[in-house]
């Protein structure tokens, strides 16, 4: 019977799986706990308990304060784009035309060897300095070929004839994005929406930080472990259980019959921020190239899914 040498020491030269394994080696997985996930009543910006809540499409709900501010300098962001896009476009369009001038004049220079013959032209203009700074062989004036030439060459090791890339500026997107979604978002398509608080319960501090919300319709209170629905034309908030029950049927909502149809409920996005998991994803992954214990800590980004 052979023996698991892959669960004992042994003098390979490498890593046995079962030693990957006790190193640390590889994706590592753990579900995120309580305080890793953030509360269903949490701005996804600001991360505190929600004030005047707007809702996305997608069920990202933010504070009124931190959505408009956001949206803000994203189209400050934008309008610098464009402006940094306009010089850029301009600038190439000048650069084109002084090339079109420089092959002209080059043009004309060769025209006139031609018709005069060999004999070298001196004057005023032949003994400026070329663009790039190069004189030519012991400083004379260069050949119409020699200055093709190093127009043309890729000679890194001389700094007359350095290569450059070009910079290429894109033409920015002038739509805002939800900072949680990444989707294209309007300040139209914000909707508020409006949570039920328990009157049952008393409390002697009128904080917001201790309110305690229920579902209108079957009066139960609201967690992270449920599933919850806005409808996006009054904004009231339900359990999706009342949601698939009541209003999916009779296309009204419960507390101020407005109508509603399907594509007016919007599931609320659950679950934690960048830094956690969202929704029924609550298992974290980081993955290592090399374990924790070999001091090298070659350890790529955690992946939070």
């Amino acid at each position: 019977m052979p023996q698991r040498h892959s669960k004992n020491n042994n003098d390979l030269a490498y890593f046995t799986y079962d030693e990957k394994k006790k190193l640390g080696y590889g994706t590592q997985r753990e579900r995120l706990g309580k305080d890793s996930i953030k509360p269903f009543d949490s701005c996804c910006l600001c991360l505190k308990p929600f004030i005047d809540p707007l809702c996305c499409q997608k069920g990202h709900v933010f504070c009124k304060e931190c959505i408009l501010e956001c949206l803000l300098s994203q189209k400050k962001d934008i309008q610098r784009k464009l402006v940094a896009h306009d010089v850029h476009q301009k600038q190439e369009k000048e650069e084109e035309e002084e090339k079109l001038v420089l092959q002209k004049a080059r043009e004309l220079e060769a025209f006139d060897q031609q018709n005069h013959g060999a004999v070298p032209q001196y004057s005023d203009r032949s003994l400026t300095r070329d663009k790039n700074g190069f004189h030519g062989a012991n400083s004379v004036r260069v050949t119409s070929y020699e200055e093709e030439a190093l127009r043309t060459m890729k000679a890194f090791w001389l700094p007359s004839a350095t290569p450059e890339a070009p910079v290429k500026v894109d033409a920015p997107s002038t739509c805002t994005v939800c900072p949680e979604g990444r989707e294209k978002l309007k300040l139209k398509t914000l909707f508020p929406i409006y949570l039920t608080e328990d009157s049952n319960e008393k409390k002697v501090s009128k904080s917001s930080l201790n309110n305690t919300f229920i579902c209108p319709s079957c009066k139960v209170t609201l967690t992270n472990t449920l599933t919850l629905v806005a409808v996006s034309t009054c904004g009231h908030v339900f359990c999706k259980k009342c949601a698939d029950r009541f209003m999916a049927v009779d296309k009204v909502c419960l507390i101020c019959n407005q109508g509603c149809k399907d594509r007016n409920l919007v599931s609320l996005s659950k679950g934690g921020t960048g830094f956690a998991g969202h929704d029924e994803n609550l298992e974290a992954r980081e993955f290592k190239h090399l374990g924790s214990g070999s001091g090298l800590g070659l350890v790529r980004p955690a992946m939070k899914t």
